[in-house]
């Protein structure tokens, strides 16, 4: 490891650390606030609604379906979920990706109120384990599906590959900062492995892996999680 590494234990500033700078707001926002002032006719107006209306009701209904476990809807699905005409679907998306694109950033945007970890770098050891882990239960299970869907589809969409990889970096960057003290304690090797493998434990990957693959309820996910992260970060777990 080189000097310009930064070292694992070392706190991120608070603007690096930031949720919004992370994830990306809902761009649908955007919509309502397209109307246009100033003597354009009053039925533009009320075509914009209707066309920002039906872009959301496109995405809830992809979303609906990815929830219920339909990764790939068709285009009849979908229009049927969000009461539209199948011809007049991609009127309001240039593709299946773009459609695929908005959905993901949609449901990235509804997890911003369950980011922050209930605990502080000063607090005790066990306790920040703890809050960690349920902080990531609450995400995971609040991206759903839709966190599925951005790894399948990634590696076609740079938009998604980028908001994916941003993602990842705010997750790691609370693991260092909540850790800080244990990681400080250790040599940089050793504290860069510790930093990945607890990354890795408390990724969506992982999570997917113990409810899905292994079939694991909440509870046992949580023990899991518990000693794992306990073990490698107390100096026993790390030698």
């Amino acid at each position: 490891m080189t000097d310009a590494r930064s070292r694992p234990g070392a706190p991120r500033a608070a603007d690096e650390a930031s949720a919004e700078s992370i994830w990306p707001a809902d761009p649908g926002e955007a919509f309502g606030a397209g109307v246009v002032s100033g003597g354009e006719p009053a039925q533009t107006d009320g075509r914009r609604l209707r066309r920002a209306l039906n872009r959301e009701a496109v995405v809830d209904a992809l979303l609906d379906l990815y929830a219920e476990g339909n990764l790939r809807p068709s285009t009849d699905e979908i229009a049927e979920r969000a009461g539209i005409s199948p011809r007049s679907l991609f009127r309001y998306f240039e593709d299946a990706d773009d459609l695929a694109g908005e959905a993901v950033a949609r449901q990235q945007a509804r997890v911003l109120p369950v980011l922050p970890v209930e605990a502080a770098p000063g607090d005790p050891f066990l306790d920040r384990v703890a809050a960690l882990v349920e902080q990531r239960l609450r995400l995971f299970a609040t991206l759903g599906k839709a966190a599925q869907v951005s790894r399948l589809r990634a590696p076609f969409q740079p938009r998604l590959a980028e908001s994916l990889a941003q993602g990842r970096r705010f997750l790691r960057g609370q693991v260092q900062t909540l850790f800080a003290p244990e990681l400080a304690t250790l040599d940089d090797d050793r504290a860069e492995a510790a930093l990945a493998s607890v990354d890795a434990l408390t990724s969506y990957e992982t999570y997917q892996l113990l409810t899905e693959d292994r079939g694991f309820a909440d509870d046992e996910v949580r023990s899991v999680l518990n000693v794992s992260l306990t073990a490698l970060l107390t100096t026993g777990g790390t030698r």
